[in-house]
């Protein structure tokens, strides 16, 4: 399917696999990022990404999906800094220039106040690990658990949380609702320019 699509010029840069196998696979069909949501759970994930020319995404997942909202860990912030930095070293040792790096904090992999306060924290992840980082707030049980909000009504907290990560400098949004957040985005690029205008003529 991924070497139908990149032969017919859709442009399907991203393949999400925790297995060096299927990256490997992904890559030679003309994948361009690896996603790993296993924050390099498969040792041979670095070497596999180091051998070609794609970029990685590398999240942080507390123990397994099944489980990773089980326990409450205390101080989430650190350790995910600690935690995110440390899997970038490796990839980077691996011979993956950090420019081919990207960071994901995991959110919906914690509970609903981890969640929501990794939304807000892609400076302090880009600062630890000099890699840009990755935002995938949209739709997640987090926003569930604020709005009281089922999956299908989450819409607009999920641009909400787009506009918030992106004000908090995250690098990359994974959204859902891509036109909705575009156009949120657009228009608050608007409303900053024109105050600067206005703002510019008030002082001439």
């Amino acid at each position: 399917m991924l070497e139908r699509l990149v032969r017919a010029g859709v442009d399907v840069p991203i393949s999400d696999t925790r297995r060096a196998g299927v990256a490997a696979a992904a890559l030679a069909r003309g994948a361009a990022i690896i996603n790993d949501v296993s924050g390099l759970g498969d040792p041979a994930m670095v070497d596999v990404v180091a051998a070609s020319e794609g970029g990685l995404v590398i999240s942080h997942l507390r123990g397994e999906p099944a489980t990773m909202q089980e326990d409450r860990v205390r101080g989430s912030l650190r350790r995910g800094r600690r935690g995110a930095r440390a899997r970038v070293e490796i990839a980077v040792r691996a011979g993956i220039d950090r420019s081919r790096i990207v960071v994901d904090p995991g959110i919906g992999g914690k509970d609903a106040e981890q969640s929501a306060a990794l939304t807000l924290s892609a400076a302090d992840l880009e600062a630890a690990t000099g890699c840009p980082v990755l935002i995938g707030a949209s739709r997640k049980s987090f926003l569930g658990a604020l709005t009281g909000r089922p999956v299908e009504e989450r819409r607009e907290a999920s641009v909400v949380a787009a506009l918030a990560a992106a004000e908090a400098g995250a690098a990359v949004l994974r959204v859902h609702d891509v036109r909705a957040t575009v156009e949120a985005l657009r228009l608050v690029a608007e409303l900053r320019a024109a105050y600067t205008r206005v703002r510019g003529e008030a002082r001439a």
